[in-house]
């Protein structure tokens, strides 16, 4: 494996730190895209040292294309066996009064940002014919309340994941998607902030309409936070996805994630609905 090359972007903490580090115990040379160098070191410190760091903010096309030539500098002839991208964020807000601007950051984050990263290293990838795992969520599923455009980044790299798929064929890329439900991940801590600081921003009518939904949804983030599923479970079925003869398709990590795409989104739209509201 260690002749195998992959780049995990987002790699700073959560599902991509322990990507990265599986996939490096697996004896992978992983580049870590990471966007300040403590987060490079604390991995370094947990890794073997095939393990490489590397700045990468996926909305940042100069970096995209320097993190290019760095990768291409070591890989040469050998290609990239794989890309896990992993980067993203979570902007909640009820859609009536989420600024526009924070839906655009959410959209070239987990979005436009995965797609410009995988446009640079197609080329890397064609010489190994290497795979794209692209980190999706339940939430690329069926829609829940309150982070609506999160769900609908999800909803969106899923098409792309798909369109991918096909276009890379002929060239033996094989593009996948990983579907987690409730991780243990601090991007939920993070999300909880920026929904106070957009509520903060917007006026004093969202909260009187959406504060006491916001709240719960941000208690149900901190306990996901707690009582999510390991990263771990993740980071397996990524390296299921780089190293089976055939990967899946889509991958449901999770329990809650198995549940939410075998049964509820086959449910009648109006039930679907009530069940969500029911819960949040």
């Amino acid at each position: 494996m260690a002749e195998k090359y992959v780049l995990v972007t987002g790699a700073a903490k959560g599902i991509g730190r322990a990507s990265a580090l599986h996939l490096d115990k697996l004896g992978f040379t992983v580049f870590a895209g990471v966007r300040r160098q403590a987060d490079g070191e604390s991995l370094c410190r947990d890794a073997s040292p095939r393990l490489r760091p590397i700045l990468l903010d996926v909305t940042d096309g100069d970096q995209i294309a320097a993190a290019v030539q760095q990768i291409t500098a070591v890989v040469g002839a050998a290609g990239l066996h794989g890309l896990v991208n992993n980067a993203g964020v979570a902007v909640a807000a009820p859609l009536e009064f989420v600024p526009l601007d924070d839906v655009r950051w959410q959209l070239e984050v987990n979005v436009v940002g995965q797609l410009a990263v995988t446009q640079a290293f197609i080329p890397l990838l064609r010489l190994a014919r290497g795979r794209v795992v692209n980190i999706s969520s339940i939430g690329g599923k069926v829609a829940t309340p309150l982070i609506g455009s999160y769900v609908a980044s999800k909803f969106a790299l899923e098409a792309l994941t798909d369109a991918l798929r096909m276009e890379l064929k002929p060239w033996d890329i094989d593009v996948v998607a990983v579907q987690p439900g409730e991780i243990a991940t601090p991007m939920w801590d993070s999300a909880g902030t920026i929904a106070n600081q957009i509520m903060e921003r917007m006026p004093a009518k969202a909260q009187e309409l959406y504060g006491a939904a916001l709240e719960r949804l941000r208690q149900r983030a901190i306990k996901s936070g707690k009582n999510g599923a390991s990263p771990q479970i993740v980071a397996e079925a990524v390296a299921h996805a780089l190293t089976a003869p055939r990967a899946r398709v889509r991958y449901l990590v999770g329990a809650d994630a198995r549940f939410v795409g075998r049964v509820i989104v086959n449910l009648p739209a109006r039930l679907r609905d009530r069940m969500i509201l029911s819960q949040a």
